[in-house]
């Protein structure tokens, strides 16, 4: 414990409070990055494989398969198609808000990410601009003794601010897009598998005309 404190006291002489800032600021991203993975991992993100056969059996007209084939599904969709299979065309917008409470579920933390990754260079750079006005100042109190040694060394100690939060911006801004993309990706495959439950090409025969041969929609 005590050398990391004396190593935390070591950056704060050296970067000043900013740079602890933004020590902070990366490990609570770090933390919240390594949470929406462990999520997107538990609830089976890109993993649908069981549920796209349910709903292409669904659509050729296979019921009981493709009940079959949701059962075995790990998707967290998988009980908004469920609920799908004994809906009505009327009921789309009820399965689309039940698939976006899941959304929202996972896309939590992502306006956090989106604000470190705005806020971590303008943070840097207010670093920068204070440890500037302290390399002045010290020249200023210099006099006719000016050392340009003095100056450069306050200059790089004031960049290393910027620097720090560039080197958190950056990555969190990659990570962020990465898992946007992922979502959009998500929405495509829920839109996609309600409008063909809903309207799928072979209809089940009318059980009040039982004679009547499956059509297509």
């Amino acid at each position: 414990m005590n050398a990391l404190l004396d190593s935390l006291r070591q950056i704060a002489d050296l970067g000043g409070p900013v740079v602890l800032i933004l020590i902070a600021v990366s490990i609570l991203t770090l933390a919240t990055v390594l949470y929406k993975l462990w999520q997107f991992s538990k609830a089976g993100v890109g993993r649908h494989h069981a549920l796209t056969q349910a709903v292409s059996e669904w659509d050729a007209g296979n019921r009981a398969s493709a009940r079959t084939a949701l059962q075995t599904s790990k998707s967290y969709l998988a009980p908004v198609v469920d609920m799908a299979f004994g809906a009505k065309d009327s009921d789309s917008k009820r399965l689309e808000a039940e698939a976006e409470v899941r959304f929202a579920r996972l896309e939590s933390g992502f306006r956090f990410l989106d604000s470190v990754a705005q806020l971590a260079p303008l943070l840097g750079l207010f670093g920068t601009v204070l440890g500037m006005i302290e390399a002045f100042q010290s020249l200023q109190e210099a006099g006719s003794q000016v050392d340009p040694s003095l100056l450069a060394g306050g200059i790089w100690v004031a960049l290393l601010t910027t620097a720090a939060g560039l080197a958190v911006a950056m990555p969190t801004a990659m990570v962020l897009s990465w898992l946007e993309g992922r979502m959009d990706n998500e929405r495509v495959t829920a839109e996609k598998a309600i409008a063909a439950i809903l309207h799928p090409q072979v209809r089940q025969p009318d059980i009040a005309n039982p004679g009547m041969e499956p059509s297509r929609a």
